[in-house]
């Protein structure tokens, strides 16, 4: 059986390629399709590509005619390919539709065009909005509040539409907030800790309340590596942690293992939408695997820690 990877180089992915050499799974030939912009460093992928195994291609998942190519040699495709920075999805949606929309469709019509393949969409918690109580499951209406969001909602949609018009074998995970060893320092873990190591501040939007769910990236992707061969066709499948905190709470957290103190935080005019709550309800996923992957999450913090004071 051979695989399509496409983001393979950025941070969730690269993870995902890892798990799968190291876990040496059924794949013969693992193709990684990646663009290389900003969020994508073949450096990521420098444990991985020493394998034959893995074959790496730069080029766009809306460029349609590398990827039927891809496409026609492979049985399965995960999609991690997409723009992610809510920041930059509110100062500009265009490469968020464009990437995240049309980019799937283009996989999705090379899917449906040669037929017999299983394809996952990695999405996200924050298809669903904002919840101030309870879980979302998988059932819970979509209510994107940013454009970044409200992308990979549609994206969400246009599979499942594939799903019911085409009859083929197309599955959606949905995940809270990863993090981990090389992240982009755009997002709050890394740039927190990155911040610190330069002695900066640490800006922090509002009232610094604002809940997230986190999972470490490993986990995350050991799930979808499970869903990829135990999911059933047209099914959603959240994959929380559980460990829910505000944002203020991940950098009192962080700046307690560096060994600093509050005055290293900037309270800064709060995001435009931003979201208050999200929470997953994981049952489904679990039930499915049987099994939970539950880093610790202080003892991954501190090893995401160690590794940019090791290489940043």
């Amino acid at each position: 059986m051979n695989l399509l990877v496409t983001g393979g180089a950025g941070f969730i992915g690269s993870q995902f390629l890892l798990n799968e050499k190291m876990d040496e799974k059924k794949f013969d030939t693992v193709y990684i399709l990646d663009s290389l912009t900003y969020a994508g460093n073949l450096k990521n992928l420098e444990n991985v590509l020493v394998d034959k195994k893995f074959q790496f291609v730069k080029g766009d998942i809306k460029d349609s005619k590398v990827v039927n190519d891809l496409v026609s040699q492979v049985d399965c495709i995960v999609n991690f390919a997409a723009e992610s920075h809510v920041d930059k999805s509110i100062m500009d949606a265009t490469p968020f539709v464009e990437n995240n929309i049309l980019g799937t469709q283009v996989l999705l019509d090379a899917v449906r065009r040669q037929g017999g393949k299983r394809f996952i969409q990695v999405s996200t918690d924050e298809v669903y909005g904002s919840i101030n109580d309870g879980e979302w499951d998988e059932n819970f209406p979509l209510m994107p509040n940013s454009p970044y969001a409200a992308s990979k909602a549609a994206a969400d949609l246009l599979v499942l539409s594939y799903h019911h018009t085409y009859n083929l074998d197309l599955i959606i995970t949905r995940s809270c907030n990863n993090f981990g060893p090389r992240q982009l320092t755009e997002k709050l873990i890394p740039l927190a800790i990155t911040n610190l190591m330069q002695g900066k501040k640490v800006p922090v939007y509002g009232d610094g309340k604002n809940i997230r769910e986190w999972i470490y990236v490993v986990d995350n992707c050991k799930y979808i590596s499970e869903i990829i061969d135990k999911g059933l066709p047209g099914q959603i499948y959240n994959i929380g942690s559980g460990v829910k905190l505000t944002n203020l709470e991940i950098i009192y957290s962080i700046l307690q293992i560096m060994n600093l103190n509050e005055t290293q935080i900037e309270f800064v005019a709060d995001r435009l939408g931003h979201d208050r709550r999200y929470a997953l309800d994981s049952r489904k996923t679990h039930q499915l695997v049987k099994y939970k992957y539950e880093s610790d999450f202080q003892q991954m913090l501190e090893k995401t820690i160690d590794w940019y004071r090791e290489n940043y």
